[in-house]
C-alpha cells in the first residue's frame, strides 16, 4: 500500500496496523514518526512536486491519495499499481472555492478530471463528484479504480 502525501498517516496507519506492507511518502515526516514502529511500514521523505517520482521500480498492490493534486502524478500513479492494484483517490473539485480551502484552481479538480485521467489506464470501479455536508461543507471527487491483469 502506498500512502501519496501521507500528511499525519491516518491511512498508513489504518492499513499497517492490520499487518499490510505500506509505504508512506510526503514532504513533511514531522508527524509520520511513529509509523516507524509498526512492521513492514517504510516512511519516504519526498517533495513529489519538486523531485522526480521515488518510485520508478516499484509497484503497489493499492495507492490511496486524499486532500491532494498535482496533476503530473496522476498518470505515474496509475503506472505505480501491480496487476489487481487499486487506486483510491479522493480531493477538492471545482465548486468547493464556496466553502473555504482550497480554492485555487489548481488544487481543484475539474468536473470528471479524474475520470478521464484514469479511465484510459484502469478499469474505473467507482466515481463521484458533488456536494458533502460532513465532516464539513465542501465539493470533492473521488475515483476507485483497478489495474486490471
Amino acid at each position: 500500500m502506498l500512502d501519496v502525501a501521507a500528511g499525519n498517516g491516518r491511512h498508513a496507519r489504518f492499513f499497517g496496523e492490520r499487518g499490510h506492507p505500506v509505504v508512506a511518502v510526503d514532504r513533511d515526516l514531522s508527524r509520520l514518526a511513529d509509523l516507524a514502529e509498526l512492521p513492514e511500514t517504510r516512511v519516504v521523505q519526498a517533495d513529489l512536486e519538486a523531485h522526480a517520482w521515488p518510485f520508478t521500480a516499484e509497484r503497489f498492490d493499492g495507492i490511496i491519495v486524499t486532500n491532494y493534486l498535482h496533476r503530473p502524478l496522476l498518470p505515474l500513479l496509475a503506472d505505480a499499481l501491480s496487476a489487481g492494484g487499486v487506486l483510491i483517490y479522493e480531493t477538492f473539485a471545482e465548486g468547493n472555492e464556496c466553502y473555504g480551502r482550497p480554492s485555487n484552481p489548481e488544487f481543484l479538480l475539474r468536473e470528471g478530471e479524474l475520470e478521464e485521467v484514469f479511465a484510459p489506464l484502469l478499469k474505473v470501479l467507482e466515481y463521484e463528484h458533488g456536494y458533502i455536508e460532513k465532516p464539513k461543507p465542501a465539493v470533492r471527487q473521488g475515483i476507485c479504480a483497478i489495474r486490471e491483469r
